[in-house]
């Protein structure tokens, strides 16, 4: 075999000569446009579902919410795997397509079958399609320190300045925010005091929302000029928080300090980031 392609290649060397240049061309074009990358994403096109459902046991996500989503999503076109992990007030389900499925086709069509389950879930039920990233997408972690602040305020740093500041960065899909303490408005009603009043806990909630937005009236003519009437309603502190109008008693008015405790807290936590041995720490992680 090898004295004939040695006889071929001698008495054909023009052509030969041309075959190598071709080749050499085509493989300097392949150098030239190939992507490279330290770590080849080789994972398939994935959708993920992220349903969160605060309060509820694992046995109850996977009953009232897992499983109605699973089997609206089983048999999309192109589907090869479909897989959950359900957690306390958290489930997570993955459907994976054939490789060279367009990412935007499958989450439309993803978000096109859950549509019509999601109205007969739990009211506190939130469902969103994840973010377009890959198994191999976590391309930067940091850490946000800062001598004399506490944890909550670290993560007010991260979620309201450095956050909204990386997402806007082209290529960001999205960034996570880790450990620390969020911080909520956190209102414990005194019973006694409700019950004193004739008040129950729909009251506050009511109460609570309807003096938490703006109002938009008319318009005033003077002269040449028109003055938009705007009712500026929105809480921005926790002390207007503190002095919403629960109800009218006796031509009083009724303030939710009067029948409860207002007070900045830190929401329920379930699990924490430590970091070079120091205890606590805030993160956050660009996908």
């Amino acid at each position: 075999m090898l004295p004939a392609v040695i006889r071929f290649a001698l008495s054909q060397r023009l052509l030969v000569v041309i075959l190598t240049l071709t080749v050499a061309l085509m493989g300097w074009f392949a150098f030239r446009d190939l992507p490279i990358d330290a770590y080849p994403d080789i994972s398939t096109t994935q959708v993920q579902i992220i349903v969160k459902a605060d309060g509820m046991p694992p046995q109850e996500v996977e009953s009232r919410v897992t499983r109605p989503l699973e089997t609206a999503v089983r048999g999309i076109p192109r589907q090869t795997i479909l897989r959950s992990m359900t957690k306390y007030a958290l489930t997570v389900i993955t459907v994976d397509f054939e490789e060279g499925t367009d990412i935007y086709w499958a989450r439309t069509q993803v978000g096109e079958r859950i549509a019509p389950v999601l109205g007969e879930l739990p009211d506190n039920v939130e469902a969103q399609l994840a973010p377009i990233t890959t198994p191999l997408s976590d391309i930067y972690m940091f850490l946000v320190e800062g001598d004399g602040y506490t944890t909550m305020q670290l993560r007010d740093i991260l979620d309201w300045n450095i956050r909204p500041k990386l997402l806007g960065v082209d290529g960001v899909a999205d960034v996570n925010s880790l450990g620390g303490d969020v911080r909520s408005f956190r209102i414990e009603p005194r019973p006694a005091d409700l019950v004193s009043l004739g008040l129950s806990l729909t009251d506050l909630a009511e109460a609570v929302g309807k003096n938490n937005r703006n109002a938009a009236g008319d318009r005033i003519s003077i002269h040449d000029e028109v003055v938009l009437v705007q009712t500026h309603g929105q809480l921005r502190s926790i002390e207007d928080l503190r002095q919403v109008v629960v109800a009218v008693r006796e031509g009083r008015a009724i303030r939710l300090f009067e029948v409860a405790d207002v007070g900045v807290a830190a929401v329920s936590r379930y699990g924490g980031v430590t970091a070079n041995g120091k205890g606590e720490a805030v993160q956050g992680l660009v996908l």
